[in-house]
C-alpha cells in the first residue's frame, strides 16, 4: 500500500468512530437523565428492563435500573406504580423488609385500594396485605389527594472533564429541595460501560444542599468510571438523580502508560485509537523507507 493509501485508511478509521463520539457525548442531565429518554416512553423501557432483569434475578440490576426511572420526569401515576411494584418484589426477594416495606407504602400513598393479583406468589402478596394492614392502622400516613401539591427535587453537579487513574476522586453537587425531603444522597459508579454499579454514601447537608462524593481510587481506571448521583428520602425512595444507571455520565482516565493516544469520546469515556490508526499505516507500508 502506498502512502496516500495509508493516509485514507487513517482516515477512514477516525471517520468510523466519529458518529460514535456523537451520538454518546451526552449522558443523564441534572435532576434525570436528559433527550429523548427522558419521556414517559423512557421511563417505560426502563421499567420493562427492570422487569426482565427481576425475571433473571438479577435483582440488585433490577433495583438500580427501576430507581432510575422513578425520577424520570412525565412518569404516569400507573408507571410509578408498577416501578415501586417491581422495587417492593426486589427487595423482599433479597430480604431487605424495610426498604421493601418503603416502596409498598408508596405505592398505596399513589393507590390506596391497590392489591397483588392473585396469581401472585403468596409471599409477596403475604407481605403486601402486612404493609397494608400496618399503614391503614397508622391512619394512611403519605396518602397523596389531587390537592396533594409536592415540589419537585432537583440534584445538580459538574461532571470532571478527566480523572487521574488510581486517584481519589472529590465530586461536588447541589441539592435543591423546596419541601425538604431529601436525607441521603448515594453515588454510584463502575469502571467501564457494563455490570452492575458500587455503592457509596456521600457527605450531604440538609440545611444547605451541599454533597460530597468520593470515588475510591480503585475505581478510577482507564479508558473512564461510569457513574450517577441518587437523592433519597428518609424511607429509602428515590426523589431525584443526576444520570442514572440506564444513562450514566461517564470520566475520562486516560491511561498512564499510554501514548500518542488520540482521544475519542464515546458515551462521555475516552477511547484511545491512535494504536489502530497506527497499525493500519504500518500494515500499509506507510512508515518503510523507499515507498
Amino acid at each position: 500500500m502506498r502512502p496516500s493509501s495509508a493516509r485514507w485508511v487513517a482516515v477512514l478509521v477516525l471517520a468510523s468512530f466519529a458518529p460514535m463520539a456523537l451520538a454518546q457525548t451526552r449522558p443523564g442531565g441534572s435532576g434525570g437523565a436528559g433527550g429523548a429518554g427522558a419521556s414517559s416512553a423512557g421511563g417505560l423501557d426502563l421499567i420493562q428492563r427492570g422487569r426482565d432483569l427481576f425475571e433473571d434475578q438479577r435483582y440488585e440490576e433490577s433495583i438500580q435500573t427501576l430507581s432510575g426511572a422513578l425520577v424520570r420526569p412525565n412518569m404516569t401515576k400507573e408507571q410509578k406504580i408498577e416501578t415501586y411494584r417491581l422495587l417492593a418484589l426486589d427487595h423482599i426477594t433479597l430480604g431487605d423488609n424495610e426498604e421493601a416495606e418503603s416502596f409498598v407504602r408508596a405505592l398505596l400513598c399513589l393507590q390506596s385500594a391497590y392489591e397483588l393479583p392473585k396469581t401472585e406468589s403468596p409471599r409477596f402478596r403475604d407481605f403486601f396485605a402486612a404493609v397494608r394492614s400496618k399503614w391503614e392502622a397508622e391512619g394512611r400516613p403519605g396518602l397523596l389527594t389531587d390537592q396533594t401539591a409536592l415540589k419537585a427535587v432537583a440534584l445538580r453537579h459538574k461532571s470532571p472533564t478527566e480523572a487521574e487513574a488510581n486517584s481519589r476522586l472529590v465530586l461536588g453537587a447541589q441539592v435543591d429541595d423546596p419541601d425538604h425531603r431529601v436525607t441521603s444522597v448515594r453515588l454510584f459508579f463502575r469502571s467501564g460501560t457494563s455490570g452492575k454499579f458500587s455503592e457509596e454514601t456521600t457527605q450531604y447537608e440538609p440545611g444547605t444542599g451541599a454533597v460530597r462524593a468520593i470515588f475510591p481510587a480503585s475505581a478510577i481506571r482507564p479508558p473512564f468510571v461510569s457513574y450517577y448521583l441518587l437523592a433519597k428520602d428518609k424511607n429509602g425512595v428515590p426523589l431525584a438523580s443526576s444520570g442514572d444507571a440506564d444513562a450514566p455520565f461517564r470520566i475520562p482516565v486516560p491511561d498512564p502508560e499510554s501514548k500518542w493516544v488520540i482521544p475519542v469520546v464515546v458515551g462521555g469515556g475516552v477511547i484511545g485509537i491512535a494504536g489502530i490508526v497506527l497499525g493500519a499505516l504500518a500494515a500499509g507500508g506507510a512508515f518503510s523507507k523507499g515507498k
